[in-house]
């Protein structure tokens, strides 16, 4: 089983996210992160699982999307990943600055 690791980025996105949706209603807030780390999860069992990310083409990061989310993350060996952003779908990826592109 391999080691999924959530980054300081990733943990603030669930955070901001959270915090967002609870404007409006505590328990979607609530339901939505769960679903978020429910998905995330998913990864323990199959690293492949995710599509490959189309803005970075290289097939060590991929994403995971859920509802209007794209979970991305980075693998790094066969023992651990990252999770690097729980991105929201309407916003553009390249002004993300946790998704580094490297040749």
């Amino acid at each position: 089983m391999v080691k999924v690791i959530w980054t300081a980025r990733s943990l603030k996105d669930l955070e901001e996210i959270a915090e967002y949706i609870s404007k409006d209603s505590f328990k979607y807030a609530k339901l939505t992160l769960e679903k978020l780390i429910g998905t995330a999860e998913l990864i323990n069992d199959n690293q492949l699982i995710g599509k490959i990310v189309p803005e970075i083409k290289q097939k060590d990061f991929r994403e995971i999307i859920t509802g209007s989310y794209r979970i991305i993350y980075h693998i790094t060996s066969k023992e651990q990943i990252y999770i690097l952003t729980v991105h929201h779908s309407s916003r553009l990826l390249s002004n993300n600055p946790s998704i580094k592109k490297s040749k």
